[in-house]
């Protein structure tokens, strides 16, 4: 029986992960308002799955490898590794990060629409952009009209009147 050090490096990983989240989760107050749930539930609901799951990946992982993988990647119709899809999502990330609190929530988003979309193959940025925003400005609108989320309106806070911050 060989062990594949891939899988196991990444069951590990996931477990680590895990245990970390726990760490995290730990730190939060358990105190629960009205609901009787306080705001590590969820971390800790996390935390336990992927703990779970890494369990059970570095078993498997130890145990003779993956279960139900196929053996050869093209016959699965599945693809390699593409870096140019990679870097371009990775840009768009880095992207919104970065100028989510500058340009605001509405621009950031677009720029990471159009990043990913570049990623996927398209060829139209312009398209890719007008998508973007109209879908930014739908989620903007959704999280400071029904949620009453702040999200930060940077260069279009003359147009989008007092939604954002």
């Amino acid at each position: 029986m060989r062990v594949k050090l891939a899988e196991l490096v990444l069951s590990l990983g996931i477990l680590v992960l895990g245990i970390a989240v726990a760490v995290g989760t730990a730190r939060l107050p358990s105190a629960g308002g009205y609901a009787r749930i306080g705001p590590n539930f969820m971390p800790a609901a996390v935390a336990a799955g992927l703990i779970l799951l890494g369990i059970w990946l570095t078993y498997e992982a130890l145990s003779g490898g993956w279960r139900g993988m196929p053996d050869a990647p093209e016959a699965s119709g599945q693809h390699g590794f593409h870096a140019g899809a990679f870097v371009w999502v990775s840009v768009g990330l880095f992207a919104q990060m970065l100028l989510i609190h500058w340009a605001g929530f509405v621009l950031a988003g677009a720029a990471l629409f159009v990043c990913v979309a570049r990623g996927f193959g398209s060829a139209r940025p312009a398209r890719d952009c007008a998508i973007g925003i109209v879908m930014a400005l739908g989620v903007f609108f959704f999280f400071v009209r029904f949620l009453n989320v702040n999200l930060p309106a940077g260069w279009l806070k003359p147009i989008l009147g007092g939604a954002g911050i």
